[in-house]
């Protein structure tokens, strides 16, 4: 018998000791979960601001801490849902509702994964990234803007077909209260023939989405300009000429899967009748930090062609003189010959700013026919007091009393050399 009750002895107090370790490493491992423990909520989710989502009410706040990025939304991956109903937060994040304590993450140093009810909070991100670029072409007008085209081109190579879209014009400026809107378009410098939108009615942002196709051979395609006129209709069925848009294609890159939605601000179309040989347009600008005189090209009309064929053809030459000597000489392309033709080219001369008062610029638009002599079918010349009087001396005074501005205007051609 004392064997038995020393070995039941034994073993009571083996279990003693086992159950005592049980208790000793089941509060050790209790203490240990403490530190990663987190605080409950008493009360439901709330709603602060972007920068404060989740509120302990009796307690404390605790808010998201916004040091780099002050409008950062916290970046967080759902946990499954089983059906239970979602609350909108005001910078549109969702925190599910639940009957049980929601949990917080303890202020300080804590791993890049936070549980929250069930879903983790993964880092931030900046609503500022991810907005999509403004388009200012529909917002910013310049001062004095009488509308705005916006048109699509494309060119099929094998068909040789120029589609064009004619898309919408904004901001138009009509003549009375009320406004009826059409477009013609023409492919210079055949202006005998032309295509024509439907009239808009009522609205000055018409909305046309039409599409126009034109004829036209590869070889010739670079050598053409698209023009774009814009009507007003009243009622009593006349047509107002509202502005219009002039668009060269020889420095477009045209495809079959290249189209191209370009906007251009409408211009005003001269009413002067033009001159006796002739019409040219071209800016005039002057650097003064670089010393360098620039002209640019724009167009000509009314000229007087000495022979209407195919193979006539009309450029620019633009000189620069000083005390009436010769300096340097540019020249356009030549553009097939038409009455009225588009260049939009620009040459670029260096001239130091004390050369300014001798200095001149002479534009001579020539026409050539294979086989025979150029011709000279008018001539302008701009520059100071010394050389010029009226508009062209005007011209020249503007560009130097607003340096690095292009000064644009026209001028009639003279045939005297």
């Amino acid at each position: 018998t004392d064997q038995e009750v020393a070995v039941a002895g034994g073993v009571i107090g083996g279990i003693l000791l086992f159950v005592l370790i049980g208790i000793t490493a089941y509060l050790l491992w209790k203490n240990f979960c403490r530190l990663f423990s987190y605080e409950k909520l008493i009360s439901p989710v709330k709603t602060k601001n972007a920068n404060a989502i989740f509120q302990d009410q009796p307690t404390s706040e605790i808010q998201l801490k916004s040091t780099s990025r002050s409008r950062s939304v916290p970046f967080i991956i759902p946990p499954t849902l089983h059906g239970r109903d979602w609350i909108n937060l005001t910078n549109e994040e969702h925190v599910q509702e639940d009957s049980d304590p929601y949990m917080v993450p303890q202020p300080g140093p804590r791993s890049s994964f936070h549980s929250l009810a069930g879903a983790y909070v993964v880092g931030t991100i900046n609503p500022e990234l991810y907005k999509f670029p403004e388009d200012k072409s529909e917002t910013d007008f310049p001062e004095g803007n009488i509308g705005r085209l916006w048109f699509s081109i494309e060119y099929e190579q094998e068909s040789e077909r120029l589609l064009v879209s004619l898309i919408k014009v904004r901001k138009l400026q009509p003549p009375a209260d009320s406004c009826s809107p059409f477009v013609k378009i023409y492919l210079l410098p055949d202006e005998r023939s032309c295509l024509q939108s439907k009239t808009k009615r009522k609205t000055l942002n018409p909305q046309f989405d039409e599409n126009f196709v034109f004829q036209v051979s590869s070889k010739m395609l670079l050598q053409r300009t698209l023009k774009f006129l814009v009507y007003h209709v009243d009622k009593q069925k006349k047509h107002h000429l509202l502005g219009q848009v002039i668009f060269p294609l020889k420095n477009e890159t045209l495809t079959d899967d290249n189209k191209l939605v370009i906007w251009r601000d409408l211009e005003r179309e001269s009413l002067e009748p033009p001159s006796e040989y002739g019409d040219i347009q071209f800016s005039l600008s002057y650097n003064d930090y670089l010393g360098r005189l620039t002209v640019v090209v724009l167009r000509a009309r009314g000229l007087k062609l000495q022979e209407e064929s195919h193979a006539v053809s009309v450029y620019v030459k633009v000189s620069l003189m000083n005390h009436n000597k010769f300096i340097k000489s540019k020249k356009t392309a030549a553009v097939l010959g038409s009455p009225n033709l588009v260049y939009n080219e620009t040459f670029s001369f260096k001239a130091d700013q004390t050369e300014l008062d001798t200095a001149s610029l002479s534009l001579s638009v020539l026409q050539s026919i294979k086989g025979e002599k150029t011709h000279l079918l008018g001539r302008v010349v701009v520059g100071p007091f010394m050389y010029t009087r009226g508009k062209e001396l005007e011209h020249w005074n503007e560009m130097i009393s607003k340096p690095k501005e292009l000064v644009k205007r026209w001028h009639a051609l003279c045939h005297s050399m």
